[in-house]
């Protein structure tokens, strides 16, 4: 049985981009070069076939999942959100208590996280640690590597 996943709306049109990408595009890539690779003989000895039936296998396996994701999706309603502390889609503003740096992070769905764009996991360590939190809270948040990190909470939007 297939898991809901939560996820934003940003997120679910970006699944079924990828998912008509990979139907449209690598399907018709990969049964094109099994054709090539039939056409040039023994299939028993034909390296390139072997490759692209594996390659195919993966690409399906690949479609799968995401079809089972995108079924089970469900869009994330961020009017009934509470902006008074920090959920899911929040964008927080944190003060880093030893090195007294500032970061603003967007809590986001796991699928979702890309730290480059600020965007962090609700279920990594830091996101967990800062579900619930309130501005001028200070969040204390163990860390896999051991550390103790604190940020206090400077102000939290949408």
């Amino acid at each position: 049985m297939s898991q809901i996943t939560y996820v934003t709306e940003e997120g679910l049109k970006k699944m079924k981009e990828e998912l008509n990408r990979l139907k449209t595009i690598e399907r018709p890539s990969i049964s094109n070069q099994i054709a090539e690779a039939r056409d040039k003989g023994d299939l028993s000895e034909n390296a390139e076939y072997d490759a692209a039936k594996e390659a195919q296998g993966l690409l399906e396996l690949k479609i799968s999942k995401l079809e089972d994701a995108v079924s089970n999706a469900r869009v994330i309603d961020e009017s009934k959100l509470d902006a008074e502390k920090i959920l899911i889609l929040s964008t927080v503003k944190l003060k880093n208590m030893v090195n007294k740096t500032i970061q603003t992070y967007t809590l986001v769905p796991e699928q979702e996280a890309n730290l480059k764009e600020g965007k962090i996991s609700v279920d990594s360590p830091v996101g967990k640690g800062l579900l619930g939190k309130k501005p001028g809270e200070v969040a204390e948040i163990k860390v896999p590597s051991g550390m103790v990190l604190k940020f206090e909470i400077l102000e939290i939007s949408r």
